[in-house]
């Protein structure tokens, strides 16, 4: 008698399988890893954007107060602030300049477990602020001596300067069109 043919030799050896589970068991941890610094990063982000709005409200309340007063408050501030159901430490600095009636303003904000020095705080803003707050309410033309003869009286036009309606001065397009040399007519 003869024997029946062998069969085909179906599934793994176990050295295979073995190889296999040690491939598995090494990029098993990196990708857990990867999606962990993804879930970490997200949240830095998040947070990150929350102090960025508390930084800039606290900017912008700065900037409101310091035209609502007339001055330049020089000096640090600090303070804590709720956002997100979050409590946000603030820190505002406000420091002279070399150029003079100018101030660099910083805020800086962090999260409840770090204090906002300016080195570890999560978000800083900052801004340069100049300090003359002076509101000039004399007219453009009122203010050029001779003019077109004209007497100014009530029915006089408005100057031809764009008056910013946040500080009551003049912006750089008005005072730009006084400068010797440079006519809108060329």
């Amino acid at each position: 008698m003869t024997r029946p043919a062998a069969r085909g030799v179906a599934g793994f050896t176990l050295v295979e399988v073995m190889v296999a589970l040690a491939i598995v068991a090494i990029a098993l941890p990196a990708l857990l890893f990867t999606l962990y610094q993804q879930v970490d990063t997200t949240g830095y982000l998040r947070d990150k954007s929350m102090a960025q709005l508390v930084a800039v409200n606290k900017m912008t309340e700065f900037r409101l107060v310091t035209l609502a007063r007339r001055e330049v408050s020089a000096g640090r501030e600090t303070g804590s602030a709720i956002m997100a159901e979050r409590e946000w430490f603030w820190t505002v600095e406000s420091i002279p300049t070399e150029v003079p009636q100018f101030f660099r303003v910083t805020v800086s904000v962090g999260s409840q477990e770090q204090r906002t020095t300016t080195e570890r705080a999560l978000y800083s803003l900052v801004a340069y602020l100049s300090a003359d707050l002076r509101v000039d309410t004399t007219p453009l033309e009122e203010s050029a001596e001779g003019g077109d003869g004209g007497e100014g009286g009530e029915d006089s036009e408005p100057s031809n300067g764009v008056e910013d309606a946040a500080n009551g001065r003049n912006t750089p397009e008005a005072s730009s069109r006084d400068q010797p040399g440079e006519s809108d007519n060329e």
